[in-house]
């Protein structure tokens, strides 16, 4: 009681700052932007030399010591950090040689003014590091700091504008190794432990700091930057094949960053890590990337896709080291702007050593299924969003940054020019370099570089929502040729919101084509250069896949579509074909035997994975169950004859992968256990030890009799210790007894039953499979129900995963009903997460209309 009243004299004491901000905002659980603002002005020179005692068994708690020298500029407010732990953990506090009152208050760690100094202050803070974000495994550990979870380890100003240099020491069992973001300067045996010292790191933000700790293996190279590598893989083959390839990605992206930036890697050093149980594919921390290891460790049997996608990653993490390490985001309602420049820069990198692919149609079918995916919702958002308080920024992340973002800025480059839009970048990067900068700093600088009104261009595509609906008028004359074609656009939401943007129309005619350049910058646009022409045997609207929204289709065409020659449009008409069904204007059945066709003829390894996704959506999500069971016995045969045919290994895999989700019958179901038994071998079809897994999981999820049994044996074969461990937690969801799955799911409750997200969401998909949901469907309410927790206490996709994995799958109005009761009987729920229901329901809400 005596620190909250003493917590209250400090609130009361101190005038308002700025003329917006409130002492109530600034003291606010987590970062409020008042506060963010406040310590930017009092702040400099930041200094954390951190030291972390890490015991060998995971549940005993790590004793831990910040050393803070900070600037203080002035003293009009007590000096406030984050600390977002339990006040117990605080054990001590000294500012400047005296030791204070711990004054810990909705997550922050206040010290008066009285016990500071204008100028250099020191502080010494003993405390017990926080678990949230340490992700302790028996014999390793790693942190994830993004986006404000720095103060979940240790006192902090957990905000992205506020860099520092970081001193670390961290003491381990002696055969365990450490990864850090600076350099390793001195290793002291301790007994059975071992003292690691590393030198000052560069200026980073606090969710850029990082450390690995446990028992891993160790690869080196010295071919340009000297670089290390800490990866726990097993699998010779994929050591083998891997290790050379990872080194020389990474050097091959930093050569195009610096020549393209025209700015030099500036930090001391660029290593990585691998992680078995990583929850995303990359994570940028300055000096000690992560990466999950499935991701870069790959066989002699990987495809093409595989490896641009290995590829891709390695640029998209060292393309972070300019775009989001070196210049960073003020305020995460930016995250997205590194995050688009990263993926830009990932096929700027990668796509010239795959000539083979076709990486128009690749970055077609990556972002825009995936982008449409949430912008059609009703609960999608901007690209640049509102964030009042970093304790909310982890819900910005979504497909809308990762797949729109670079949709839009493909626009913005091709309506630039790619030299004055490069020549903008440069001087970004030059300018803000180990500082930060906003969207509104960028668009400054590219302004200069065009005529393009950006400052409009920008408030439609980045800070607003939703797609255009573009429709198509052809008329004719009286000798039935064209008299004019014109286009329109109209927002979906029904706002008068107008999308600028380029794309083609292409008119299709017996033995010809003609394409017309399209700049469509109103609500109208008649086509020039079209009139008088002979009515075409059809038109493709958006022929070269560069615009954005849902185009006019031509029904009568849709048996041709599978015979277009040229792959973007082809790709482009499926991706049409699928979202004019999901808002109505075609029958599913008749997009389905698309697909279908299409699936069986497909020659392109892209465009059959596209097919396949789309297919699979069909049968699951907007075919009755009856019509699945008439469609998959002629579907089942039609594939398995497939894959008789001498196909190319990527095209076949594909196919397998197709087949082995969805034939579920008796008759598929013998088919894949003899693949799994390897008592059939299909040609050109190469299969790893992963495959086999989830082949096993897959026969228990249809069912099969002898599931319990598959299972064992799999486990058998199962040598990777990680492995074993993930497959272990898995069989409870795989379960042919609904009870073992019930409990494994209500299990979920409790936190600590979630550390391991990517085995949960893998374990939510099994449990609400489609198979399944009549035993399932009770759960729905508890899965909605704890979209608040897992947000508090889960990285930053686990609630969009958590609740795709869960309701998502489902499409029966008894779960559409428990969804719409959740929301109305919610109506104050967090906007932020009640979009994210929204936009992982929204398939299950127009299956409702679909199907009825």
């Amino acid at each position: 009681m005596k620190q909250f009243l003493s917590f209250l004299i400090i609130l009361l004491s101190f005038p308002v700052f700025g003329q917006t901000t409130s002492s109530n905002r600034i003291y606010d659980a987590g970062i409020s932007k008042e506060l963010a603002e406040l310590r930017v002005s009092q702040l400099d020179k930041i200094h954390y030399i951190l030291d972390f005692q890490i015991p060998e068994k995971k549940d005993d708690p790590i004793p831990a010591k910040l050393t803070l020298e900070v600037t203080v500029l002035n003293l009009d407010y007590p000096l406030i950090l984050d600390f977002n732990e339990k006040s117990e953990k605080i054990i001590s506090v000294n500012s400047n040689g005296k030791f204070v009152p711990i004054h810990h208050e909705k997550e922050h760690l206040i010290i008066d003014p009285e016990s500071l100094k204008k100028g250099k202050n020191k502080l010494e803070i003993q405390f017990v590091a926080g678990d949230l974000s340490l992700n302790r495994n028996d014999d390793f550990l790693y942190t994830l700091l993004v986006p404000d979870r720095a103060s979940t380890l240790f006192p902090c100003f957990d905000q992205p504008d506020l860099k520092a240099n970081y001193t670390l020491t961290i003491t381990a069992p002696k055969d365990w190794k450490v990864l850090a973001g600076g350099p390793l300067v001195n290793q002291e045996p301790q007994g059975e432990f071992t003292k690691h010292e590393f030198g000052k790191s560069d200026l980073m933000s606090t969710y850029l700091f990082s450390f690995v700790v446990g028992k891993f293996e160790t690869a080196s190279a010295t071919d340009g930057l000297p670089k290390t590598l800490l990866y726990r893989e097993t699998n010779p083959d994929k050591v083998s094949a891997s290790i050379p390839e990872i080194f020389m990605l990474h050097q091959q992206s930093l050569d195009f960053l610096e020549e393209y930036t025209g700015y030099k890697f500036t930090f001391q050093k660029l290593d990585f890590a691998t992680i078995p149980i990583f929850q995303y594919g990359g994570m940028e921390h300055v000096g000690a990337i992560q990466y999950r290891e499935g991701a870069l460790f790959l066989d002699q049997n990987a495809t093409d896709s595989e490896l641009l996608s290995r590829a891709k990653l390695i640029g998209h993490e060292t393309a972070h080291m300019w775009f989001g390490d070196l210049v960073t985001m003020k305020w995460f309602n930016d995250v997205w702007m590194k995050e688009v420049f990263a993926g830009f820069m990932a096929g700027k990198i990668a796509n010239p050593a795959f000539p083979a692919i076709n990486h128009d149609l690749l970055f077609l079918t990556s972002h825009y299924p995936s982008a449409f995916a949430e912008d059609r919702t009703k609960g999608t958002n901007p690209i640049r969003q509102e964030l009042a308080n970093l304790k909310n920024a982890g819900s910005v992340y979504g497909s809308i940054i990762y797949d729109k973002a670079p949709i839009m800025m493909r626009q913005l480059e091709t309506a630039m020019g790619e030299e004055a839009f490069r020549s903008g970048i440069q001087t970004y990067i030059k300018t803000f370099a180990n500082g930060s900068a906003d969207w509104n700093d960028l668009v400054d600088i590219l302004d200069r570089e065009t005529e393009i009104d950006l400052q409009k261009w920008s408030d439609v595509w980045v800070n607003q929502s939703g797609r255009p609906i573009i429709s198509a008028e052809l008329k004719l004359d009286q000798n039935g040729s064209i008299a004019a074609l014109s286009l329109s656009q109209k927002a979906e939401d029904g706002s008068e919101k107008v999308w600028p943007q380029l794309f083609d129309v292409t008119l299709i005619y017996e033995g010809e084509q003609k394409t017309f350049p399209i700049s469509m910058q109103g609500k109208t646009l008649e086509i020039s250069g079209v009139k008088g022409m002979e009515k075409p045997v059809t038109i493709l609207y958006n022929s070269n896949g560069l615009g954005y929204g849902v185009f006019p289709l031509d029904l009568n065409y849709l048996s041709q579509q599978t015979k277009i020659e040229n792959e973007v449009m082809r790709g482009q008409s499926y991706i049409n074909l699928l979202e004019n069904t999901l808002l109505g204007n075609v029958d599913p059945a008749k997009s389905f035997d698309v697909f279908r066709s299409g699936i069986l003829t497909e020659k392109n390894e892209i465009l059959a994975q596209l097919l396949s996704n789309q297919l699979s959506t069909v049968f699951w999500k907007f075919l009755s169950e009856k019509e699945r069971e008439t469609q998959l016995s002629t579907l089942e045969e039609e594939l398995w004859q497939l894959l008789q045919q001498d196909l190319p290994t990527n095209l076949k895999k594909t196919v397998f992968n197709l087949f082995s989700g969805i034939a579920f019958n008796p008759s598929g179901q013998d088919r894949l256990f003899k693949v799994w038994a390897k008592e059939i071998e299909l040609a050109n079809l190469k299969l790893n030890p992963d495959n086999f897994t989830n082949l096993a999981m897959n026969l228990a999820v249809f069912g099969h009799p002898d599931a319990d049994l598959i299972l064992k044996e799999e486990r058998a074969r199962i040598t990777n210790t990680d492995k074993l461990a993930r497959f272990d937690f898995l069989v409870p969801a795989l379960s042919q007894n609904p009870a073992v799955r019930d409990s494994l799911f209500v299990s979920f409750r409790e936190a600590q039953n979630r550390e391991k997200e990517a085995w949960v969401l893998s374990a939510c998909g099994y449990i609400h499979h489609p198979l399944r949901q009549k035993e399932s469907l009770k759960h729905i309410p508890l899965a909605l129900e704890l979209m608040e927790e897992i947000q508090r206490t889960g990285d930053i996709f686990f609630p969009k995963g958590w609740v795709s994995n869960t309701v998502g799958q489902y499409t029966s109005a008894e779960a559409d009903l428990m969804v719409r009761s959740f929301l109305a009987n919610h109506p104050d729920y967090n906007p932020v997460l009640r979009n994210k229901i929204l936009q992982a329901t929204d398939n299950l809400s127009r299956a409702q209309k679909i199907l009825e």
